[in-house]
């Protein structure tokens, strides 16, 4: 396969990940050519904040039937209103996606934080096995980014206990919506939260289809 001209499918879930800040938004791509990427973001928790802009550096990654890919590209416009779109020029060829770098997908499972001496119940938004993003309960002052918190993560088999770093905060009303950073996951927690990431997107394909 020629890496230099691979791209994402039309419809195809993608993630967004700014060069210089660990900040990733999942979104769904409209259009994709040798230059040009054109994806609708999924910014409805970042409201009155401006996630990217013209110029910035971002890598785009995705995943295809037999492996992930990540793109090197520039965002060249945003459109903003009822529809939000970026549109990325390609700066450089697709790769394969290594190891360390993760895919994130729209999911919702139950979340518990412990924040403020008490468990915050929340609802995952999207999830790698990088990090995630969700809604919670307000309790008292939120957490600073660059803090510490105890999550539990509650997958279908099993929950998954972890510390993750705040990285955005946003109060919504009553609730508080965060991006947070997996901080020392172990790996076999890694490979579940993987696993339960591609049944996702397999499932998401299965209903693309239909």
């Amino acid at each position: 396969m020629d890496t230099g001209v691979t791209r994402p499918e039309a419809n195809a879930e993608a993630e967004v990940t700014h060069r210089d800040h660990p900040v990733s938004v999942s979104t769904r791509v409209e259009r994709a050519d040798a230059g040009t990427l054109v994806v609708r973001p999924s910014v409805s928790e970042f409201v009155e904040q401006q996630v990217v802009r013209v110029g910035d550096p971002v890598r785009v990654f995705w995943r295809d039937s037999i492996s992930g890919w990540a793109l090197p590209a520039e965002v060249s416009t945003v459109e903003r209103g009822a529809v939000p779109r970026w549109h990325l020029a390609v700066v450089g060829p697709a790769e394969p996606m290594q190891r360390r770098e993760a895919v994130r997908v729209r999911l919702a499972l139950p979340l518990t934080a412990g924040i403020n001496g008490a468990d915050l119940e929340g609802e995952v938004l999207d999830l790698s096995e990088g990090g995630v993003r969700v809604v919670m309960d307000a309790f008292g002052n939120p957490p600073l980014p660059g803090s510490v918190v105890p999550l539990t993560v509650h997958l279908e088999d099993g929950a998954i206990a972890a510390r993750a770093e705040v990285v955005r905060h946003q109060t919504r009303g009553a609730r508080w919506g965060m991006s947070l950073r997996f901080v020392g996951l172990p790996e076999k927690e890694q490979d579940r939260l993987r696993r339960r990431v591609f049944q996702a997107m397999r499932e998401e394909r299965a209903r693309a289809g239909d």
